[in-house]
């Protein structure tokens, strides 16, 4: 957090010294035409065309150097308000792209999303050699993110161990087979900042960016 309020100064900073650096050199231009104009050749006056277009040249470089630094303070602004928002979730549970379930004790969730709707969604869940554990069928479902249960059950309705499972999907829509995106629930455990924005450490899952958070319990 101290990183980003002093990411956000140090930008202001910036910003506030380019608008000086731009009044600064408009200051010189100007003194110089005036002092240009005092002492022209009456027989060779200056043309009003160039002065006009220096003008104009000016005024443009001008305009882009405080969109500049507009936009800058802009983006610092926009990721201090990212960091606060990304460590307000340390400690929280965020559902995210990922292949990973956890059971513990019968106990376990996670889902897929579809990009349409589907008339028929399988999952298939495997153990950490490969094998195939549990299969369920989660029926027709509409477009967006579908949550499921699994109840630590395998295919003959025994009870499997508790730990790491990695699962997948398939979605059939009028005979069509397609790959639905697999969601995994995690921990927030840390916030990293960087150039790109405030990345979510999730353990396992690995440090994710705020755009690709699906929910947040």
């Amino acid at each position: 957090m101290v990183a980003s309020v002093q990411s956000s100064t140090a930008a202001a900073a910036q910003a506030s010294t380019t608008v000086t650096q731009t009044s600064e050199t408009q200051d010189r231009f100007l003194r110089l035409l005036v002092t240009q104009m005092k002492n022209q050749d009456p027989l060779n006056p200056l043309d009003n065309a160039q002065v006009t277009s220096q003008m104009a040249q000016l005024s443009t470089v001008t305009g882009i150097e405080k969109l500049n630094a507009t936009v800058a303070a802009l983006s610092s602004s926009m990721m201090s308000a990212q960091s606060m928002q990304a460590a307000a979730m340390i400690d929280r549970i965020a559902l995210v792209p990922g292949k990973q379930i956890e059971l513990l004790d019968g106990k376990s969730n996670a889902a897929v999303e579809l990009d349409q709707p589907a008339d028929r969604v399988t999952v298939s869940i495997k153990d950490k050699d490969g094998n195939l554990v549990r299969t369920l069928e989660l029926g027709e479902q509409e477009e967006g993110v579908v949550d499921f249960v699994w109840d630590g059950k395998d295919n003959n309705d025994v009870a499997a161990d508790n730990g790491s499972y990695t699962f997948s999907a398939t979605a059939i829509l009028d005979g069509e087979k397609s790959t639905p995106t697999t969601l995994s629930y995690g921990l927030v455990g840390s916030v990293s900042l960087t150039s790109a924005g405030p990345l979510l450490g999730m353990g396992t899952l690995g440090e994710l960016g705020l755009d690709v958070v699906r929910r947040i319990l």
